[in-house]
């Protein structure tokens, strides 16, 4: 876990503030616990009054919550990051599905080439250890990696107003507000290329070219939005195909 000793102020609000950093710099995660009260107050130095006064504060502000008899846990802040009544035009209309990517495309080639230019090395790290667990995924995981490899990709971009928008945007793939993401990954067709494309992503990142980083990203995504228009298209050709069965059955 990434919290410190903090230093010579308040105890509280040096614990307020290092939380709350945490949580914009995207390294806390909605829905993610915290550690025992007894064993955060020794990672952070402080003690379990002061970091009780702490988490208050960061629930009364609407960041932490607290489940009896599980936990203090980063809150789901972005919950309302897209109303209900979007949601549901978002999943009823194929216009928001290409935009989704569109969207996707421009702002996770920012991300990478950022993540080129900016990242720690333990960043890369981290972005490597993703794609190692991509490659090793099944079918039924490879769409959960492959948001776990992308999101390593936007937290190594170092820019937190990206960070928290793309993540809103995963939250939303991984309801499968836009499309069923695993139908990608369980095609063999697709799912080769798709994983060549991510060695290229990491490949470029690790290598520190910004400008590969960005061309990696933009081609991975052109590709998966021709692979959705032909997945799309394989299944209203199928639907049309079972109509004639029945009428012809009729």
């Amino acid at each position: 876990m990434p919290f410190e000793k903090v230093q010579s102020e308040k105890l509280a609000s040096a614990v307020v503030r290092q939380i709350e950093l945490l949580i914009l710099r995207g390294i806390l995660r909605p829905g993610e616990r915290l550690p025992a009260e007894r064993e955060l107050a020794e990672m952070m130095g402080v003690s379990r009054p002061s970091l009780r006064e702490a988490l208050g504060e960061l629930q009364a502000d609407g960041l932490l919550v607290s489940r009896p008899g599980a936990g203090v846990f980063v809150a789901e802040v972005l919950g309302s990051a897209f109303s209900p009544a979007l949601v549901r035009l978002f999943s009823t209309h194929e216009e928001a599905l290409f935009d989704s990517i569109s969207f996707r495309r421009d702002m996770e080639a920012l991300a990478a080439e950022r993540a080129a230019r900016y990242g720690s090395d333990t960043d890369l790290a981290v972005i490597q250890t993703a794609l190692d667990k991509l490659e090793a995924a099944g079918p039924k995981t490879a769409a959960d990696r492959d948001a776990d490899f992308h999101m390593a990709i936007l937290e190594a971009s170092h820019n937190v107003m990206l960070l928290h928008m793309m993540r809103s945007m995963f939250d939303l793939l991984a309801a499968g507000v836009f499309y069923n993401r695993e139908a990608v990954f369980a095609r063999d067709s697709t799912r080769g290329a798709l994983m060549h494309q991510h060695r290229a992503i990491n490949a470029a990142i690790q290598a520190r070219d910004p400008s590969a980083a960005r061309a990696a990203v933009q081609a991975h995504l052109d590709y998966a939005m021709e692979a959705i228009r032909d997945i799309r298209q394989a299944e209203a050709n199928e639907a049309v195909a079972r109509q004639r069965l029945r009428h012809d059955a009729g």
